[in-house]
Parts: structure tokens; sequence; C-alpha cells
């Protein structure tokens, strides 16, 4: 498992991060305080507080590709 810090500012960034995700066959999971969504789901990130960082844990060892397409998200 892999484990980033993303942002999402805009209406945009979720589509396209949301896009980015659906591109692959693992699970990823985003973690905001106490709540935990599957990232594939927009309705789902929609429900988070994205005014702050949010976790990403992906559950794959092989994660380059998708990392490297939301290297524009990943904040730190």
């Amino acid at each position: 498992m892999k484990t980033v810090i993303i942002s999402l500012g805009a209406i945009d960034d979720v589509k396209n991060f949301v896009n980015a995700v659906n591109k692959y066959e693992f699970d990823v999971d985003l973690v905001s305080g106490r709540y935990i969504v599957d990232a594939k789901s927009i309705m789902g990130i929609f429900s988070l507080d994205l005014s702050k960082p949010i976790t990403v844990n992906i559950q794959s060892d092989d994660s380059g590709a998708f990392i490297n397409e939301i290297k524009d998200y990943i904040v730190g």
C-alpha cells in the first residue's frame, strides 16, 4: 500500500482525479478525518471536506503510473 496527500481545490480537479483513478484496477481510498470513501466515487469525494488535504491510500505495490498521473494534486 502507498499513501500520498492530495488537495482537490476545484470541481474540475475532482472530475479529472476520478477519471484518472478509474483507469486502474486496484482500489484507491480517500481518507478525510474519520471518513473513508472510494476514490472512484465522485459523489463520495464531494461528501468530504475538500478545503483540507486528503489522504490517498493506494492498494497496490505497482502504483507508479497512477501517482505520476495525479502528481498535480499531490501536496507536500
